[in-house]
């Protein structure tokens, strides 16, 4: 498998930190098809919408912006990141991104999570109880794999009502759309999307990549012993981070986003657990999450993470906290010149390596 590259938001609103200007849902919205239109045309592979359900959030609809994209982009695929599969209806969710792929030329995806243990109004607002959150995944992910298997299906539940020789409509236009589900810190969320021989997507936000290493270790284990080749098991992983020219250029102009994400949409406005400067740079580390820096800085990182988790597809979120249009356009355009080519280059490198028993890094 090819390694691919993409970058993905959830489109939070905020105000700027440094001017305390407001940034309405219109100019998000805005902002995320132009960086769309600039990741296809920069030559990424991949542009993901995640959703959350609270007034400090412009994305609630991802398939409904990932439409509009469709119609301003040829090439680049376009996907769920993450649809909280726990509160939407399978048949709904499967008939809009099939229609989506239809609209896209093929081109849609969708990962299914359980939803972010920070924003669980969803399950308030479309009236699930919290206490079925494992629950209403497996089952939904059982359906939703069902209908993406097969154009009619019967099937009964306890979270929604049956389905007696249902048609679902209208079907992909690969004939199934390609489905991933996203993974926390849980083995037993990484063992099922094993066992299921879905896609597996890690949301890396925080911590050392090494706590990521079993959780691969237990997807492909699992879809080993589910029957799928190695090749029907690809890993995402998808994080924050900035790219600029030099390591202090980054750190210094996005921290002030980074501190105001925290603040203003996770809530952290008590000084005690506010996020320091100093926080902030050890959670920049080698083998930490967070990817702000120099190319060369985010090319050492992805290949750290390759080394011990052997994934195919890396995504960033460029845009929390506010960081304006002009330097999400930047840092978009040195991960696709800069650091894309530099990693497969390498990548490749160590492949025939491997191959033809020479030198490896």
């Amino acid at each position: 498998m090819s390694f691919e590259f993409g970058v993905y938001t959830f489109g939070d609103l905020t105000h700027d930190p440094h001017n305390g200007r407001p940034i309405g849902a219109k100019q998000r919205l805005e902002e995320i098809v132009a960086a769309a239109k600039l990741a296809e045309e920069a030559g990424l592979d991949v542009f993901g919408l995640g959703e959350h359900h609270t007034p400090n959030f412009a994305v609630t609809a991802p398939p409904v912006v990932l439409a509009a994209i469709a119609q301003h982009t040829k090439r680049i695929k376009l996907t769920s990141a993450t649809t909280v599969l726990s509160t939407a209806d399978p048949v709904r969710l499967f008939e809009d991104f099939a229609t989506l792929d239809l609209l896209s030329d093929g081109r849609a995806e969708l990962i299914a999570g359980r939803g972010a243990m920070a924003f669980l109004d969803t399950y308030r607002i479309f009236g699930y109880e919290l206490a079925d959150y494992d629950a209403l995944f497996e089952e939904k992910i059982g359906l939703l794999l069902q209908i993406n298997n097969n154009e009619q299906l019967s099937w009964n539940g306890r979270f929604r009502p049956e389905l007696i020789d249902a048609g679902i409509a209208p079907r992909p236009l690969g004939g199934k759309l390609p489905l991933w589900i996203g993974v926390g810190r849980t083995p037993e969320s990484a063992e099922r999307a094993g066992r299921l021989g879905t896609g597996l997507s890690f949301a890396q936000l925080t911590g050392d990549t090494n706590r990521l290493k079993p959780l691969a270790e237990a997807y492909r284990a699992a879809g080993k012993a589910a029957g799928y080749t190695p090749d029907q098991l690809p890993i995402a992983v998808c994080g924050h981070g900035y790219i600029a020219r030099t390591s202090q250029q980054a750190l210094d102009e996005y921290f002030p986003y980074h501190a105001n994400y925290f603040e203003h949409i996770m809530q952290k406005r008590n000084p005690a657990d506010r996020l320091t400067r100093e926080q902030f740079e050890l959670s920049t580390g080698a083998n930490e999450a967070l990817a702000v820096g120099s190319p060369e800085q985010i090319v050492e990182k992805i290949l750290y993470q390759h080394e011990r988790i052997g994934h195919n597809r890396y995504i960033l979120q460029l845009d929390i906290g506010g960081v304006p249009f002009a330097k999400v356009a930047r840092s978009i355009e040195l991960l696709a010149t800069e650091v894309m080519p530099a990693v497969r280059r390498e990548l490749s490198r160590t492949t025939a390596g491997k191959e033809t028993g020479g030198p490896l890094r």
